[in-house]
């Protein structure tokens, strides 16, 4: 075909492709090269990272190597929060966080086997190795890497009063590739494929302070703020319900601090399987595509619930009281509540799978074109269960909103699963310089109406240059740089996962009735070397 025909060809394919559409947190620091070319990299990739990529792309390796790689990552996420005219939770109207904007953000690192470091960072710095193994003449090329499969790390902790620390203080989730064993097989000269194993640590930390500003609470505020003198005291009472038992501090507000909780839980071994084919018919065009298994990862940890004194108080009146412990066991509320309650948990949280296709058209010499589609399972996403080893006297009191079991914790998600274009752009001005660019248009597996400060994951846009250089031993050099964001707007009772004001919306709305805005950005920057040996 004739070099203007090829073009011609590149540009009808990048016309006719679907509309853009997104992921979550997938390959944003898996791979250099990748990330340079906007992750479209299944028919074109990328050596050794061709394990997570395509692995039928490691039997274009015919040589022993090693690639040393990083990459540096910063992550800011803004929030504001605002009361719409007619704002009312239970009779309650002023609202300590309207009019507030979420403070800094900051990243950290799980560290296996350590845990969470106490130092945080405005960004993070993370190394990676791979190695290939081909004997001359043989069919089959073999590797390993490490490498960052998925990653997501907001730290809210440097200001005490941020108002986005009833939504997560703290928010880690990460998997690890430490070890990939993987082999790539050259059945003919055009078709080639692969298999690999990675095997992932996993970290899930959530570390947040909770408030419950809901009717039915605001309701139990303006009755004791009607009932109760403001000694906190009533004689009369004693013989009734207790609403004044607990005196100031046990004085009901659907806008106070209620509690804290800390998750920590890991998953040391989880292996998955990546499949991939590859084939090249012509030099200037290929096909790739490449299946990644999930897996549903049984994580285990640690918990942590703090009770403040709202609460405890207030159970503590109902219980002093004559009627008020015949009420409570009506409504099936505790005897009491711990000032800290901890122990161990499990959760099992879907990692789901991801298949992607790609082209790949070098019309003429100087330009390489990519341009690649994936699908991933975001919707295993529905809801997040961690199971407790006791009964948390907290989450007893949310019977009352229709939660019968308190061993468990449900966490509402409804994210859903969609399609992800991805467009990359090679030019050579030299046989051993390559310029790349990539577009990413991410549309948002978290729907606006699921949309929260524990994934603050808009619709996003993600642009990025990079350059690759060969020197005649071999060797290579490339460097990316990428720049992400994405903005939200969610009016008030718009998203049932953060500010919906409904009765029975208590698990978790901790800005009911608030209109949100806010935008993710996140900054990157990676450099790879790779060498024969």
């Amino acid at each position: 075909m004739a070099p203007h025909c090829r073009l011609l060809a590149a540009a009808c394919a990048v016309a006719c492709t679907l509309p853009a559409h997104a992921a979550l947190v997938e390959n944003l620091t898996t791979s250099v090269t990748a990330m340079a070319l906007g992750n479209a990299v299944t028919a074109d990739p990328p050596g050794i990272d061709s394990v997570h990529f395509n692995p039928a792309g490691l039997a274009r390796i015919q040589y022993d190597m090693e690639s040393q790689s990083f990459f540096a990552a910063s992550i800011r996420s803004n929030a504001s929060f605002h009361t719409p005219p007619g704002f009312s939770i239970g009779g309650w109207y002023d609202d300590p966080l309207s009019g507030t904007k979420a403070g800094p953000v900051r990243q950290a690192m799980y560290v296996p086997t350590y845990g969470m470091p106490g130092w945080r960072l405005p960004g993070v710095l993370i190394p990676s190795l791979g190695m290939a193994f081909h004997k001359e003449g043989s069919p089959f090329t073999f590797a390993t890497n490490s490498y960052m499969a998925q990653a997501i790390s907001i730290d809210r902790t440097t200001d005490p009063n941020d108002p986005a620390r009833f939504q997560g203080r703290q928010v880690q989730l990460q998997r690890l590739v430490y070890l990939s064993p993987s082999v790539g097989y050259r059945f003919s000269d055009t078709l080639s494929f692969g298999a690999s194993i990675p095997i992932a640590h996993s970290a899930f930390v959530v570390d947040t302070h909770m408030r419950f500003p809901n009717e039915l609470l605001g309701v139990f505020g303006s009755l004791q703020k009607g009932w109760c003198p403001e000694s906190g005291g009533n004689v009369i009472d004693v013989f009734g319900f207790g609403l004044c038992g607990g005196g100031r501090e046990g004085m009901v507000s659907p806008f106070k601090k209620a509690a804290s909780m800390r998750l920590e839980m890991t998953a040391p071994f989880d292996p998955t399987i990546n499949l991939g084919v590859l084939w090249e018919p012509k030099p200037w065009f290929a096909l790739g595509a490449v299946y990644q298994g999930g897996s549903k990862t049984r994580y285990s940890g640690s918990y942590e619930f703090r009770a403040d004194p709202m609460l405890r108080n207030f159970v503590k009146g109902l219980n002093s009281s004559l009627f008020g412990p015949i009420a409570g066991a009506v409504l099936g509320l505790p005897t009491s509540i711990p000032e800290v309650q901890h122990g161990n948990l499990s959760a099992t949280i879907p990692f789901p799978s991801h298949l992607q296709v790609g082209i790949k058209l070098r019309p003429v010499r100087y330009v390489q074109l990519n341009v690649d589609a994936s699908y991933a399972r975001w919707s295993d996403w529905n809801a997040l269960t961690f199971e407790f080893d006791q009964s948390i006297r907290l989450l007893e009191v949310a019977r009352l909103y229709g939660i019968p079991d308190s061993t468990k914790l449900k966490i509402p998600r409804g994210y859903k699963s969609v399609v992800n274009m991805g467009y990359g752009l090679q030019l050579f001005p030299t046989q051993s310089l390559a310029l790349r660019f990539g577009y990413e248009p991410r549309k948002s597996s978290v729907p606006a109406d699921k949309i929260d400060l524990i994934a603050p994951l808009p619709d996003t846009k993600l642009y990025s240059v990079g350059l690759n250089y060969k020197f005649k031993s071999g060797s290579d050099i490339s460097v990316t740089a990428s720049y992400m964001k994405g903005d939200f707007n969610a009016p008030a009772n718009s998203s049932c996962n953060m500010n919906c004001d409904n009765f029975l919306n208590v698990i978790y709305n901790p800005f009911a009735g608030h209109d949100v805005a806010g935008d993710i950005k996140v900054h990157y920057v990676g450099f790879s070397y790779n060498h024969r040996f």
